[in-house]
């Protein structure tokens, strides 16, 4: 099998226990790297065009953060501290609003740049686990470890004024929610639900009628629809990935939930990530253990694979590339706005490296003239000495 060429695309994959790295996902070619972040599950989001967060809990203190990142940057250059440690974050396409999901089950929402948080909101009974923005942007919804499922208006969340009301809540599943998404177009599409109950749940997304409930032989942990919203793809704990029908003919099959196809059980680990690349013709498959595979939908054929080999997964980013990613520009996959792009690591180094020399070289010129002033200082007194002492013998003499 002939290696693929390279992807037009970029993944972002972070880690709980190593940098943040930006893959091309057909080749295995490591293109960045970006450091200083733990990074929970589902813990990362695209922030408007220049700009990715990740959630960090620090190991030595167990305290919540987020980094904000440019792409230039090998280091993260915001550090936004929240009151308790958060996992999913969401936001909104223009970068201006962030949502987190805490461990308490509050939401946060944030204003960006400043970190200011707008205000806490108490969605679930449980930790927040997974956080999506509705395709339409009007709508922020919540999956918890309690099982539930929330739909807030994001004007409600961005309004201090507002009474937190206008929300609803949906008992959707028996055990943890671990993944949601929503279909194009309006908010009063669908969106689908994936738990730790071995099921997959289709809902209307304004009303919350339960549309279908597809079974699983395991937990699933991650999901994607392709383009037509007529396949659902499941990442399983057993580290299979499941293909299943949703728009089906007649009511026999709506009742088994469609035909299901198992695409081999490859992976070692759970899967923790599954998304669409080149328009829905290309699926690629993570695992927690670093296992990257790439899949052609139609023939259900693995085309490639490599193995993140520095620390775990916790989730991953799709960033569609205009050219070398860190070079010639990044191009958000969901709202195709064009990002300005980082420089590659090798020179984002050398930059570092010299910014640290004005940096010193500034130390020591305001050191200097901290001793230039203080001797001016010693010689000033020393001549108002002299001057009082001469005033002192003049005063006698006469």
């Amino acid at each position: 099998m002939s290696p693929p060429p390279p992807s037009p695309e970029t993944v972002l994959i972070p880690s709980p226990n190593g940098p943040i790295t930006g893959y091309d996902p057909l080749t295995g070619t490591v293109l960045a790297q970006f450091n200083g972040t733990q990074c929970p599950h589902n813990g990362i989001t695209m922030l408007g065009d220049n700009q990715f967060a990740c959630s960090h809990v620090s190991p030595e203190t167990g305290a919540g953060s987020i980094h904000l990142y440019y792409w230039w940057s090998l280091f993260y250059t915001q550090n936004i501290t929240l009151p308790e440690p958060v996992a999913p974050l969401a936001a909104t396409s223009d970068g201006s609003y962030l949502f987190s999901g805490g461990i308490s089950g509050h939401i946060h929402s944030l204003s960006l740049p400043s970190g200011d948080i707008i205000r806490s909101f108490s969605a679930h009974e449980k930790a927040v686990s997974c956080l999506v923005i509705s395709c339409d942007g009007s709508l922020l919804l919540s999956g918890s470890d309690d099982g539930t499922i929330v739909v807030t208006p994001i004007l409600m969340l961005l309004d201090t004024e507002s009474d937190l009301l206008n929300f609803k809540k949906i008992v959707g599943h028996e055990f943890p929610v671990t993944g949601l998404i929503t279909g194009m177009g309006r908010s009063d599409g669908i969106m689908i639900s994936s738990s730790l109950d071995w099921t997959c749940k289709v809902w209307s997304v304004v009303s919350g009628i339960h549309l279908q409930t597809v079974n699983f032989p395991g937990e699933i942990w991650s999901i994607v629809l392709d383009p037509s919203e007529t396949e659902l793809y499941a990442g399983g704990k057993d580290g299979k990935v499941y293909r299943k029908k949703l728009k089906v003919e007649t009511r026999k099959q709506a009742a088994k939930g469609g035909e299901t196809v198992e695409w081999g059980g490859v992976h070692d680990g759970g899967v923790v990530g599954v998304v669409m690349l080149k328009y829905g013709t290309i699926l690629l498959t993570i695992s927690e253990n670093g296992e990257v595979y790439a899949w052609e939908v139609d023939s259900g054929r693995m085309i490639s694979g490599f193995v993140k080999k520095i620390g775990g997964v916790s989730g991953v980013v799709v960033v569609k590339c205009d050219g070398e990613f860190g070079r010639k520009g990044v191009q958000n996959g969901v709202y195709g706005s064009q990002v300005v792009a980082g420089v590659a690591v090798k020179e984002v180094v050398e930059m570092e490296e010299g910014l640290k020399e004005v940096v010193e070289d500034r130390r020591r010129a305001i050191s200097e003239l901290e001793s230039v002033i203080e001797i001016n200082e010693k010689l000033l007194n020393l001549m108002l000495k002299e001057a009082d002492a001469i005033s002192k013998l003049e005063t006698i003499s006469s």
